[in-house]
């Protein structure tokens, strides 16, 4: 779950004021001097000095210009010139997360740790069932010998006044697939044979140290083109993030410059048939079961750390394919932008010809502040492409399973089983299901735990979040029947 804290908010206030400069015409003049307006030289200071602020927000400023800090090779190269190499480029590159050196350097190696809570008991079973002897009672309190611990957490456990912790190193602890570690000087490093890019370490780093490679800039540079064409593509879960109407939303949208507002529930309600239609032939066929395929964090898991399950996984494209591919139908010289709550996307985007550039809502949202756009002042409109009951509600927990089930006839019955998060103990689950121990014939599997309602980049909490989609579908519901009525 994603909360709000300071490292957020400091990213929001530079995407917003990156965003600012870019629409205006002034990046490249003027961003060297937005580390030292965020940091002024006798204001408060966040880490040790103003210096190292500033250090640092350059960095952050090179991810949201779309660079990769781990391939700096000139420290003394200016914001400027990386501003202009990110307005000038015409494509993107991943991998899509990048990690901030400089800012991550306070996280201790993961450990358990003896509280002030401890009474050195006559008891002592933290010492007594220690396997290393690492435990002994000094000055009446337990004490931890760093070196001979192995972090078995038996202290923890055995403990009666629950004063041993552990203290995880936050990334690495949100991990589900340990591709985040620190390296020798104790700075941490993604290993992308590992990395399913669900973006939980991005989340989880109180430092805002791990940072997505924003497209920005690129989204902008097109939108101010005059003979360029772009199509915004709405995730399902867009109609949760924002307390106005879906419709105003959209109104603000083509505000902003985009020629079209498309709800990628269209492409959903596409996914949902294709994958109705896949599991009612692999159940003929005598198939035990079937995985759903929309999640790209999922499908990484398989690809890189569950390959026995390859095989059931469905064949089925992603809704943002299927949308991507309605838009450039219609208009080939259509630049497609996907705007969700998810990391994945962008992995996935880079090797989806139908989408040209990925776009989280939390960019959308200071975008709007950029341009000094109010949502709740826009008339609602119409999508230029409407999606349906059904793919409306993919980002929640048994959408997804819903939807395929709406498109299944009677003669074959639907046994859904949830993944609803992805975490050490579920990848062990899917493991276990692909040896023949599934509990259903059609799992359903999302990387955040309540959907993509509850995604890495969302703006909004999931419940809330979760609520408004139920809402807004709801409603456009009422509207068809009273249509159809009249």
């Amino acid at each position: 779950m994603t909360f709000d804290n300071n490292a957020n908010r400091i990213r929001k206030r530079l995407l917003i004021e990156t965003a600012k400069l870019a629409m205006e015409d002034r990046l490249v003049k003027d961003i060297d001097q937005l580390p030292l307006d965020m940091f002024p030289r006798r204001g408060p200071s966040v880490r040790c000095c103003v210096h190292k602020d500033r250090a640092v927000t350059k960095y952050r400023l090179q991810a949201i210009l779309g660079h990769r800090i781990e391939e700096e090779t000139d420290e003394l190269k200016p914001l400027s010139d990386y501003a202009r190499e990110a307005v000038e480029r015409d494509t993107v590159s991943g991998p899509i997360l990048t990690v901030i050196d400089d800012a991550c350097s306070s996280c201790l190696k993961g450990r358990h740790f003896v509280t002030n809570v401890c009474k050195g008991c006559v008891a002592r079973p933290c010492m007594v069932n220690c396997p290393k002897d690492a435990i002994q009672i000094i000055d009446g309190q337990a004490k931890i010998d760093e070196e001979k611990c192995v972090d078995c957490g038996l202290c923890l456990k055995v403990c009666p006044y629950h004063a041993i912790v552990y203290i995880p190193v936050p990334c690495e602890d949100a991990c589900p697939t340990n591709a985040i570690s620190k390296d020798e000087i104790g700075r941490e490093e993604i290993d992308y044979s590992k990395c399913i890019f669900c973006g939980k370490c991005m989340s989880a780093c109180p430092f805002g140290a791990i940072m997505e490679r924003s497209q920005i800039i690129d989204i902008i540079g097109r939108l101010n083109k005059k003979d360029t064409k772009v199509a915004a593509l709405f995730a399902p879960a867009i109609a949760g993030q924002f307390p106005s109407e879906f419709g105003k939303v959209a109104a603000a949208t083509k505000a902003l410059g985009f020629d079209m507002v498309v709800e990628v529930a269209a492409g959903a309600e596409i996914t949902a048939e294709k994958e109705a239609k896949e599991f009612a032939e692999r159940m003929e066929a005598g198939e035990s079961f079937m995985t759903t395929s929309c999640c790209p964090a999922y499908t990484e898991t398989v690809k890189k750390h569950v390959p026995e399950l390859a095989s059931y996984v469905s064949d089925t494209r992603s809704p943002m394919y299927y949308t991507g591919q309605l838009v450039k139908d219609k208009d080939p010289d259509m630049i497609t932008v996907f705007i969700g709550p998810c990391v994945a996307k962008r992995n996935e985007a880079l090797s989806d010809g139908m989408i040209d550039y990925v776009m989280t809502v939390e960019e959308l949202g200071a975008m709007f502040v950029a341009a000094s756009i109010e949502v709740e002042e826009h008339e609602a409109i119409e999508f230029d492409m409407r999606g349906e009951k059904e793919g409306r509600g993919f980002p929640m927990t048994n959408g997804v399973a819903d939807a395929v089930k709406a498109y299944l006839g009677d003669d074959i019955e639907l046994k859904p089983s949830l993944i609803d998060g992805l975490e050490k103990k579920t990848i062990k689950q899917l493991a276990a299901y692909a040896k023949g121990k599934c509990p259903g014939n059609l799992v359903e599997v999302m990387s955040c735990e309540g959907g993509c309602v509850a995604g890495p980049c969302v703006i909004g909490k999931a419940a809330a979040s979760a609520r408004r989609v139920k809402a807004f579908i709801d409603n456009e519901e009422s509207k068809s029947k009273e249509k159809a009525a009249t």
